[in-house]
């Protein structure tokens, strides 16, 4: 069976090699052997796993959350709804793009031939412009609200600790918690889970939306079909 040592592995893998060693150290991948003198070597179902996180990590997973799946009671099942929700968004993006294209070409042909726009031509083409992704634009929301919530909350507790001026604290602490339940309400109203043992769609209850442990794409929690409790994949709501 081949083994491959650390730099081995980060050439076949094309990361560095200090990426293989910072994984070690976060228990993402560990070596298969360590010889007598501490030297790292890997075999190859080391080096299909490593190819696997790197491929993860273009899908835009995080460390924590590629580490999270692979020690889930399914990682596989899971990783397939993850693959085939990726699949149908690219798939959805190129028939916009398409239809983009379309367009335009129709465009031009009618400012070719007649000299002038169709006004409908102009209509779909806005309407393919202005279509986003439902769940994108819902993580891109909670990401600015968050971001104005650690500016209110930070620049009160420091105006109160460099200043002792109190005031914007008890003003900006009520409204970053009414923004938080604004944001958490919409998060919740926009998404739904898909179950990796029997692929049903689900919205679970409020509670275990919020307590669960969950990644940036998944989220555990027990399905209300087959009462599976693992990971599942997080898509937009259907409703």
């Amino acid at each position: 069976m081949s083994q491959y040592s650390t730099g081995e592995l980060a050439r076949l893998c094309g990361v560095s090699v200090r990426t293989v060693q910072f994984y070690d150290a976060k228990d993402l991948l560990k070596p298969s052997e360590l010889t007598e003198g501490g030297r790292r070597l890997y075999s190859e179902d080391d080096l299909n796993k490593m190819r696997l996180i790197c491929m993860l990590k273009t899908l835009g997973l995080t460390l924590a959350s590629i580490k999270d799946i692979l020690e889930s009671d399914n990682p596989g099942k899971v990783l397939l709804l993850l693959f085939d929700e990726q699949v149908k968004q690219i798939d959805s993006e190129i028939k916009d793009k398409q239809k983009q294209l379309d367009s335009i070409k129709v465009i031009r042909e009618s400012i070719c031939h007649a000299g002038r726009i169709s006004v409908n031509s102009i209509r779909d083409i806005e309407r393919m412009m202005e279509s986003k992704k439902k769940l994108r634009t819902t993580h891109v929301t909670m990401v600015i609200v968050g971001l104005v919530m650690d500016v209110i909350v930070i620049g009160s507790v420091a105006l109160w600790i460099v200043k002792g001026i109190w005031q914007p604290f008890a003003i900006g602490m009520p409204f970053a918690i009414w923004l938080g339940i604004l944001i958490t309400r919409m998060y919740y109203k926009n998404t739904e889970y898909i179950c990796a043992e029997c692929n049903i769609r689900f919205k679970p209850t409020l509670g275990k939306f919020l307590f669960s442990a969950h990644t940036p794409k998944t989220r555990k929690l027990k399905c209300p079909e087959c009462d599976h409790i693992g990971y599942c994949v997080e898509v937009a709501s259907e409703k």
